[in-house]
C-alpha cells in the first residue's frame, strides 16, 4: 500500500476536494485522481463518492480513515526512531488556534520554533470557531476553554487566569465595586452568551447575572471597549497583561477570584503513537510558557 496514496486520501477526507488535496501535496488533479483510483483498486472498495462539485467519504472510506491516520503516525514515529533520537521532525504541522491567543502568543514564538526544526513547515489557522481536527486535517489545536469529553487527547500548555478589570476613567466616574453583588449596579461588558459571572467568596461560589449596554462576539474587542471606559469586564491575563502594566486597565475585586476551570490546552486526535512534529510542538510550548507564564 503506497504511503503517498494514503496521505492523499486523508487530505481528501479533510478538504472534500480531490484537486485541492492534490495541490497541497503538489500533485496535479489527474495524478491525484489516479492515486485514489489505485488505492481503491488495491483495497477492492470505493472510498469516496465523486460528484461534479465535491467528494465525500463512503461508509468504507469513513471506516478506513482512522486506520490510515494511525499508519501515518506510526511511520513518522518509526522514521524518527531510526535516527536514534537525532532525527528532527519534518513535514507540515497544521495548527488551529484561537485568533487572539494565536496572534499574540503562538505566532511570535514560531520564529525560534522553526529555527529549531528547519525541516518543519507550519500551516496556522487562526479562528475563534471550534475546528474539527480530523475533518479539517489538523494535527493539533489550541483551546482556551473548558474541555468537554471527546475522543481528543489534551495536554495543558499553560494556566489561563481570568480576572475582573476596568479602566481608570470608568472607575473615576462610577466608583469601584467592593463585592460581586455590587456589579448589579455597574455597566458590564460581556462576550455574547457569557453574562453569568461566577466568583469564589468566603461563603462559597456566587453567580452574578451581569448586565450592561454592550455585548461583543470578540475577546479583543471586549478588552478594547473596557480600555475605552465602557465598563467592567472579565478577561484572560494573557490578553490584558500589557494593559495592566501600562495602567490602561486596573484589576478589581482581586479578593474574589473568578470561578473557572479554563486553561491553555493543546489537543490532538487520539492515536497509538504521537507524531514527532506534534510532540516537538507540545514540548516546545510547554517549556516556552512554563508553570508561571510571562503574562502572569
Amino acid at each position: 500500500m503506497n504511503i503517498e496514496h494514503i496521505k492523499l486520501f486523508i487530505r481528501i477526507a479533510g478538504t472534500h476536494n480531490i484537486s485541492l488535496a492534490g495541490s497541497e501535496l503538489r500533485l496535479s488533479p489527474a495524478v491525484a485522481s489516479s492515486h485514489i483510483n489505485k488505492l481503491e483498486a488495491e483495497l477492492g472498495v470505493r472510498l469516496i463518492h465523486r460528484t461534479t462539485r465535491k467528494v465525500s467519504l463512503t461508509e468504507e472510506g469513513k471506516a478506513f480513515l482512522p486506520y490510515a491516520e494511525d499508519v501515518l503516525s506510526s511511520i513518522e514515529a518509526a522514521r524518527a526512531s531510526v535516527g536514534a533520537g537525532n532525527a528532527f521532525p519534518r513535514g507540515t504541522l497544521r495548527i488551529a488556534a484561537p485568533a487572539s491567543f494565536g496572534r499574540m502568543h503562538i505566532l511570535p514564538a514560531l520564529t525560534d520554533f522553526l529555527a529549531l526544526y528547519p525541516d518543519l513547515k507550519v500551516d496556522l489557522k487562526l479562528s475563534d470557531t471550534i475546528i474539527d481536527l480530523v475533518e479539517g486535517g489538523f494535527d493539533i489545536a489550541i483551546r482556551n476553554s473548558a474541555l468537554k469529553d471527546s475522543s481528543l487527547i489534551a495536554r495543558k500548555l499553560a494556566p489561563d487566569t481570568r480576572i475582573l478589570c476596568s479602566s481608570p476613567a470608568y472607575l473615576a466616574t462610577h466608583g469601584e465595586p467592593n463585592s460581586p453583588d455590587a456589579l448589579n449596579s455597574h455597566q458590564c461588558i460581556t462576550l455574547l452568551g457569557l453574562d453569568d459571572w461566577a466568583f469564589h467568596t468566603p461563603t462559597g461560589q456566587v453567580n452574578i447575572k451581569v448586565k450592561g449596554p454592550l455585548r461583543i462576539d470578540n475577546g479583543e474587542a471586549v478588552r478594547d471597549a473596557c480600555i475605552n471606559g465602557l465598563g467592567i469586564t472579565i478577561s484572560s491575563k494573557w490578553s490584558v497583561y500589557k494593559h495592566l502594566e501600562s495602567g490602561e486597565l486596573i484589576q478589581i475585586l482581586s479578593e474574589y477570584p473568578i470561578a473557572t476551570n479554563t486553561a491553555i490546552w493543546a489537543v490532538y486526535p487520539s492515536s497509538r503513537l504521537l507524531a514527532p512534529k506534534v510532540r516537538a510542538f507540545i514540548d516546545y510550548f510547554t517549556e516556552h510558557f512554563g508553570d508561571t507564564p510571562y503574562w502572569d
